[in-house]
């Protein structure tokens, strides 16, 4: 679900928010899936997956903010000290989108971090309004399902992706 369709391919793999930097420059290639297959042995898991039967036709990253990037980033605020979590990436595979798998997956990674003992999650979707985005540039997710998942924004941010705002949204778990 995560990988590209070539092998050698170098894209993000969900890897760019969730590691440092350098190390996400050095994996090149199979390193970067053989990197996603140890995460997925560790605990927690690196995030969620939605099925059709038995195909994974979705995928929602979702790990403690201090274990990303996020932590660091200054686009991004901080509000609280609270130790929240980050959704960052909902995917959907082509052929099954439109159906509710990206709100599903939004649940299923609040439903995560909630058992994983999260107080807060955020997400860091684009606010685009009624404007079309860029299918490749969606995985931050978009307001509008943040909200119908009871999610709020709590904060403006410095960051843009595919020429929109994105914004902070909160859920509290508590």
């Amino acid at each position: 679900m995560l990988g590209p369709k070539s092998p050698g391919a170098n894209v993000c793999w969900c890897l760019s928010y969730r590691i440092p930097s350098k190390l996400n420059n050095e994996l090149q290639g199979p390193a970067r899936g053989e990197y996603v297959a140890d995460l997925c042995h560790a605990k927690p898991a690196p995030g969620v997956l939605a099925y059709d039967g038995d195909e994974p036709v979705g995928w929602a990253a979702v790990a403690p903010r201090s274990d990303t990037s996020f932590a660091r980033n200054r686009k991004i605020p901080h509000l609280d000290d609270l130790p929240v979590w980050s959704l960052w990436c909902v995917r959907v595979r082509p052929g099954h989108r439109k159906t509710g798998i990206s709100h599903a997956l939004i649940a299923g990674a609040v439903e995560f971090a909630r058992t994983q003992g999260a107080p807060v999650i955020e997400a860091y979707p684009i606010d685009n309004g009624d404007a079309r985005i860029d299918l490749t540039m969606a995985y931050a997710g978009i307001r509008k399902n943040f909200e119908r998942a009871g999610f709020t924004k709590a904060a403006d941010t410095t960051s843009v992706l595919a020429g929109h705002p994105r914004i902070l949204m909160r859920l509290d778990l508590r």
